[in-house]
């Protein structure tokens, strides 16, 4: 399932005014996502700024491969800042996310002086904000939205967004919840089980592994639906999201479960959750909530709730110590006090900052 093709703008030299401000011999170009020892600078620059930000890294060659491999490239783009050594000392990524919504990594070296780190970072936000024009252009909009994010703590990079022109609009607490091995029993079977006319089931599978079509399709329309009207929801096409969820290099099928209601003459699906795997280095790997919704008319049946313990039952069941997700701050649905009766607690906080641009 491949969406359309690339909208970007191809060379940063056409998006960048004359003179990029940067010190004589830097220079900017278009990273190769097929070089090693490319991918493993950006690897380290992210997780030098992961440090800088929240205290320890988790990202690695795997993520910086969604951003730059051929597949990534077909919904992104990305540009480097080399040091008259060659050294990429900056880098920055931009994704089509949906119409109108385009997203933006943001990572200047940690070791540079506070004057090249800021000349940088204002190459990359510049080359973003054409970005932006080129990607709404394509899609016939009369504004584009950048929208990135930085750590709570990052004030470099709350100083750089600010000067040029993004607004922070909107706070997440990333949460953790430890799991203990009896807790595989939270739940009958992790693969399918009912209460209260609520069947939780992981999505089905054919002979050949690949999901089924028409429970993808239900989890797609179970998200949609759920978060209308939420702090800036963007339409995704089917083909957008699919894609997209399977670049992450802890997407499992068999991650995926579905709510139904069984109360009419055929299931309804009215709630879904998208899981992942983080795989950990140094100890057990670990369980994402990446997705949770629940249609409205489903609210107060105790689907999230089910839908909770079934990822926690399966992440205890394979030996995992926790289930992490985030949740944003000044949710409508209230849905931080659920999280924290059950045992979640914040461990860090990021921010989303967000700037409009013109596409004319």
């Amino acid at each position: 399932m491949i969406p359309e093709d690339n909208r970007f703008a191809r060379d940063p030299a056409a998006l960048l005014p004359p003179g990029t401000g940067l010190p004589a011999g830097w220079s900017v170009e278009t990273p190769d996502g097929t070089d090693a020892a490319t991918v493993r600078r950006l690897a380290e620059l992210l997780r030098r700024h992961e440090r800088a930000g929240r205290g320890w890294a988790t990202s690695g060659e795997d993520e910086v491969l969604v951003e730059v491999s051929e597949r990534g490239l077909l919904m992104r783009e990305n540009v480097v800042v080399r040091d008259p050594a060659g050294v990429v000392q900056a880098w920055g990524s931009v994704h089509d996310r949906a119409g109108g919504r385009m997203l933006l990594v943001h990572v200047v070296g940690r070791d540079l002086d506070e004057d090249d780190a800021r000349r940088c970072s204002d190459v990359l936000l510049a080359w973003a904000e054409g970005q932006a024009r080129a990607v709404g252009a394509a899609r016939g909009l009369p504004v584009q939205q950048i929208d990135t994010g930085a750590f709570a703590e990052d004030v470099r990079q709350h100083a750089w967004l600010a000067q040029a022109g993004f607004a922070k609009v909107r706070t997440w607490w990333q949460m953790s919840r430890s799991v203990e091995a009896e807790e595989a029993e939270l739940v009958p079977d992790q693969a399918r089980w009912e209460r209260g006319g609520v069947v939780f089931r992981v999505v089905e599978r054919g002979d050949d592994g690949m999901p089924d079509e028409g429970d993808l399709r239900a989890v797609h329309d179970v998200l949609e639906g759920a978060f209308t009207g939420h702090f800036n929801s963007t339409e995704e096409t089917f083909q957008e999201f699919i894609h997209r969820l399977r670049e992450d290099p802890g997407h499992r099928w068999d991650h995926w479960w579905l709510a139904e209601v069984t109360d009419g003459a055929e299931p309804v699906a009215v709630g879904a959750l998208v899981g992942s795997v983080s795989e950990s280095s140094s100890g057990p790997d670990w369980s994402y909530v990446s997705y949770l919704g629940v249609l409205e008319s489903a609210r107060g049946r105790g689907v999230a709730k089910g839908l909770l313990h079934t990822i926690i039952a399966d992440a205890a069941a394979r030996g995992r110590d926790r289930v992490g997700l985030e949740v944003d701050a000044d949710s409508p649905t209230g849905a931080e006090g659920l999280y924290v009766a059950m045992g979640w607690g914040t461990k860090y906080v990021t921010e989303s900052w967000h700037r409009d641009v013109p596409v004319g």
